[in-house]
């Protein structure tokens, strides 16, 4: 008897506050995807869940940025991605979203649980709140200066310049981000998870039962524990999430961290009836799909909440991926830096496999690893046209031309044809071992041999140069090729699910059975194959020169787009001979206006004094051209030109920028004659 029954995949519920892009998919959602599938084709007892995350601060903030509700925010982001994740084929059995009613219920009911158990620890602690808005702050509702490297717009949780984490208590001067206020401190009573009680059944179970996870979630969670575990709080003030379900919790909700991974429970328990044999049922096999930075949620806390509820399994693994960069910058949200799925899906319809592939072969399974726009192309049009796209559409094209499409008998076979066919099922072995192992670029380096083994089969023994002396053993030839080629459909379904489908419905062969993969008579003799189409497309340059030319505007935009803000810590020493090269004059503005299809660019008519010239000038959040013409300001005049936006930009102005982002200008008290040095 196996040792497992059934399979449940989870794969990271992505918040709903914005597009899913190729860092998550490269993450999360293509590794989850390749071993759901292949668990299918296998023929095992599987369901995939994933959801929305609809709750916490992430959301709640971009509601207020957009002045609407966060039921607006997350209904808008879930079915984005829902779609987007259909389109692309990820098989999840299930998208639910954590506002649901069976989720509200499932968390309500968790959390009521544990608290009859008597697991929390009640505590009365100091918090920020926030006397104008009547409310206490999240940690990112908080802003202030770092106490370690003087970033002014810390937040409260961490330093975005130096990346310290942070409590709130530590900031400098610290600022609401709703009033702008400085907010007090006043009692608030929550509840928290004893995590350090639980330490010694962590190690064991980590340390100790789970030597084979991977090693960067192997060392992460023995870096947590080795620090020593603390009291971790499961509830917040906040107006939006799950309410805390015991009395005297008014204004409180379960902390996002506590309520999210209970998402999938009530995903699976809305999927099916038979909730319960896939999350209390030993037999079944747990495991988590994730990015690194949820490792300590699903390896350490999560498994304590299910741990100390008492009737749940506990994950077998949590084979969590490292971070892709872009075009070797790190993918950023906020700054718009990054590759959107469905913008993706729109600007390449029909070539979801192509991405696929790229981001499966770059995949950051052990440290992070980079997209570039350039090796996307090179590998469609060196790999996938060129090795697999050749080989099927060659084997195909010349079984229809030589034998009317009809599969040919095979001949006697010489001592290479059957080296060829021998190397099918050793492919099969060597795939199934690297996905059983979680390692899925190897996993399709290895499919993807059997195609480089019928490429070079086609290549050695050349049909179309035999066909007018010995038909027969072309025939011959053909048929091994159609074997490899109905084998291709099998091998590199998990992993190029859209192009594997067509293939199949061109040799009309619809089996899906993982154990048929190394048959060398998966096509008998007279087998009819249908009409050959390619299954990949060059792409061209001018596709990839599109999208990085969207990048770089993007990258123009996040770089200020020559406007000086004055820096927000103490910068490295220079000396007076460095300031003296800055030639900074005073100048009016003469004319302003916006650039076209971007949203932070001005174009500036400058006079200095000395010329007339343009600037452009990334202030358009918060100046509109109509405010600004015949303002004074400060200038770099001698900055050398560079062109942005097509517009040939010949300086910068000089701008303050306070703690909550806003921007003023630099301007002399009593005005000052256009052109005058500023020293």
């Amino acid at each position: 008897m196996p040792r497992f029954k059934r399979h449940l995949i989870t794969s990271a519920l992505p918040y709903a506050n914005g597009p899913i892009h190729i860092g998550h998919l490269a993450g999360v959602y293509i590794p989850s995807d390749i071993y759901t599938r292949y668990l299918r084709l296998k023929g095992k007892d599987v369901i995939h869940v994933c959801g929305s995350d609809e709750h916490g601060v992430p959301i709640t903030l971009k509601a207020r940025q957009e002045g609407v509700s966060p039921q607006v925010i997350v209904d808008r982001y879930h079915e984005l991605n829902k779609k987007a994740f259909e389109d692309f084929g990820i098989s999840f059995d299930i998208y639910s979203r954590t506002t649901s009613k069976v989720h509200y219920e499932t968390a309500s009911e968790f959390f009521r649980t544990l608290y009859d158990k008597g697991v929390f620890i009640e505590k009365t602690t100091e918090q920020f709140y926030d006397e104008e808005a009547g409310q206490f702050l999240a940690d990112r509702y908080i802003t202030g200066t770092c106490p370690h490297c003087g970033y002014e717009k810390a937040y409260g949780d961490q330093c975005e310049q130096c990346g310290t984490s942070l409590s709130p208590t530590e900031l400098i001067n610290p600022r609401s981000t709703i009033s702008g206020s400085k907010p007090v401190l006043r009692k608030t009573k929550h509840w928290y998870l004893p995590l350090d009680r639980y330490e010694p059944f962590l190690r064991k179970w980590i340390l100790e039962d789970h030597k084979e996870w991977k090693t960067n979630v192997y060392g992460q969670c023995k870096s947590w524990l080795d620090q020593g575990l603390q009291p971790r709080a499961v509830s917040r003030d906040l107006d939006w999430g799950v309410p805390v379900p015991v009395e005297g919790a008014e204004g409180k909700v379960l902390y996002v961290w506590f309520d999210a991974p209970i998402g999938y429970i009530s995903a699976t328990r809305e999927l099916t009836p038979d909730w319960e044999k896939y999350w209390k049922d030993p037999s079944t096999r747990l495991i988590h799909f994730i990015g690194k930075d949820n490792i300590v949620f699903h390896c350490i806390i999560f498994p304590t909440m299910l741990k100390t509820e008492g009737s749940y399994i506990l994950p077998d693994n949590v084979p969590a991926n490292e971070f892709l960069n872009l075009e070797g910058d790190k993918i950023s949200t906020s700054r718009n830096w990054a590759v959107w799925l469905h913008e993706y899906l729109e600007d390449f319809p029909g070539q979801q496999d192509v991405l696929r592939y790229v981001l499966t072969a770059n995949m950051p399974e052990t440290k992070d690893n980079d997209f570039t726009w350039r090796d996307f192309q090179a590998r469609n049009n060196n790999e996938l046209v060129a090795i697999l796209g050749n080989f099927v559409n060659r084997a195909l094209v010349l079984t229809r031309k030589y034998f009317d499409g009809a599969v040919p008998p095979r001949g006697e076979i010489s001592t290479y044809d059957r080296e060829v066919l021998e190397q099918i099922p050793l492919i099969r072995r060597r795939t199934e071992h690297s996905l059983d192992h979680f390692r899925f670029r190897e996993a399709l380096k290895e499919a993807m041999a059997l195609a480089r083994l019928g490429n070079k089969y086609l290549a050695d023994t050349e049909p179309w140069a035999l066909v007018k002396n010995d038909k027969e053993r072309v025939g011959t030839i053909l048929n091994i090729c159609l074997q490899i080629t109905s084998n291709l459909t099998l091998l590199l379904e998990p992993f190029l699910p859209f192009s594997m489908q067509k293939l199949r419905e061109m040799v009309h062969f619809e089996k899906t059975d993982w154990n048929l993969i190394g048959r060398d008579d998966l096509l008998p003799e007279g087998h009819q194959i249908g009409e050959v189409k390619h299954l990949f497309r060059k792409i061209e340059d001018e596709e990839i020169e599109k999208q990085i030319a969207r990048l770089q505007a993007t990258r123009t935009e996040n770089e200020g787009n020559n406007t000086i803000k004055l820096p927000p810590q103490k910068e490295e020493e220079i000396t007076y001979d460095d300031f003296a090269k800055l030639d900074i004059r005073t100048a009016t503005i003469v004319a302003a206006e916006k650039v076209p299809k971007t949203k932070k660019l001005l174009k500036l008519t400058l006079d200095t004094g000395i010329d007339r010239r343009t600037v452009v000038s990334g202030i358009a959040e918060f100046f509109s051209p109509e405010e600004i013409v015949g303002k004074q300001i400060a200038v770099l005049v001698n900055l050398a030109p560079r062109k942005i936006r097509g517009i040939e930009s010949q300086g910068m102005i000089l701008m303050a920028e306070d703690p909550d982002g806003r921007l003023h200008f630099i301007v002399p008290e009593d005005g000052a004659v256009n052109g005058s040095p500023v020293k």
